[in-house]
C-alpha cells in the first residue's frame, strides 16, 4: 500500500471531482472505482453558492479524503491564498498545489510552484505538487519540503497518454523513494496500466473518466487497469526484444534427414 504523508491508502486510484453530467454520476463513479481520495477545486465550487454547499455535502457521503486543489492559479500569491482558505474550508492540511504557468498547455509554472511549495510547507501544508517530469524541478521541490511529487503525463485534458515514457521511467528510477502520482494527460485504461507498469504509486484522473459516455463505468475500468498495471511491475516483465525467441524448446525435438 502506499503512504502519502504518513496515511497509508489502499486504492491507487485518485479521482477528481469536475465536470461530470450530475452529482449522482459522480458519486456513482466515486463509488465504483473504490478511490478513497478526491480532489475538489475550492475556487470552482465556493463560487457555486447553494450548489457548492450541495457538492460539500454530497462528498462528505461519500466518505472519501478530499484533497483540496489550487486549481485555477497563475501566480504564487493566488495559490497560497487558495490553499489558505482550502485549510479552513475543509480542515486538511493536504494540498494539490496547482500554479498555472501556460495558458495553452496548462504546464505548470515550475518557478512559481517551488516559491509555493516553500511557502506552504513552511506553514505546515503537506503539498501534492502538480509539475512537469523535469528532475531538476523535482529535486527543488523535495528541497522545499514536498514528500510526494505528481509529474504530467501530458497537458491537462489532452487525453494523449504518456507524451514521454522515457522521461516518467528515468523520474521513477531518479525517485525509488518518493511517492510518485502520475496527474494529466491520460485518456484510456491502458494509458494508466502503462504508467503502474513503470513502478509508479497511483493515478489522479478527471477528465478521462468525467468525459465518458458512462463515466461510472469508465471509473471503474481505471481502477481495474490501475490494479493490473502495478500487478505487472511487481511481477517484473520481460524486457522488449529486437529478435524472436521461441516459446518452445528446440533442444530434444525430434530431427527428420
Amino acid at each position: 500500500m502506499p503512504t502519502l504523508y504518513d496515511s497509508k491508502i489502499r486504492s491507487r486510484l485518485l479521482l477528481g471531482t469536475a465536470r461530470y453530467p450530475s452529482p449522482a454520476i459522480l458519486a456513482d463513479a466515486v463509488r465504483r472505482s473504490k478511490a478513497e481520495i478526491v480532489t475538489v477545486s475550492l475556487r470552482r465550487e465556493t463560487a457555486g453558492g447553494k450548489a457548492g454547499d450541495a457538492f460539500f455535502e454530497l462528498i462528505r457521503d461519500l466518505s472519501v479524503r478530499v484533497l483540496p486543489n489550487t486549481a485555477g492559479c497563475h501566480s504564487v500569491r493566488e495559490a497560497v491564498l487558495t490553499a489558505k482558505m482550502a485549510r479552513e474550508v475543509f480542515r486538511t492540511d493536504w494540498i494539490k498545489l496547482e500554479v498555472i504557468g501556460h495558458h495553452d498547455t496548462l504546464q505548470p509554472d515550475v518557478f512559481g510552484l517551488v516559491e509555493a511549495a516553500r511557502i506552504l510547507t513552511g506553514e505546515g501544508f503537506q503539498v501534492f505538487p502538480y509539475t512537469t517530469d523535469d528532475l531538476v524541478v523535482a529535486e527543488r521541490l523535495i528541497e522545499a519540503g514536498c514528500r510526494v511529487l505528481m509529474p504530467w503525463c501530458a497537458p491537462i485534458g489532452s487525453a494523449m497518454g504518456a507524451a514521454n515514457p522515457m522521461a516518467l521511467r528515468s523520474f521513477r528510477a531518479h525517485f525509488p523513494d518518493i511517492p510518485l502520482i502520475v496527474d494529466a494527460g491520460i485518456g484510456r485504461p491502458s494509458h494508466a496500466a502503462g504508467v503502474m507498469e513503470f513502478g509508479y504509486d497511483a493515478v489522479l484522473l478527471n477528465t478521462a473518466v468525467a468525459g465518458a459516455g458512462d463515466p461510472a463505468a469508465m471509473a471503474e475500468a481505471f481502477a481495474l487497469a490501475i490494479d493490473a498495471g502495478r500487478l505487472a511491475h511487481e511481477a517484473v516483465p520481460l524486457e522488449p526484444r529486437d529478435m524472436a525467441v521461441p516459446s518452445t524448446p528446440v533442444i530434444g525435438k525430434a530431427v527428420f534427414s
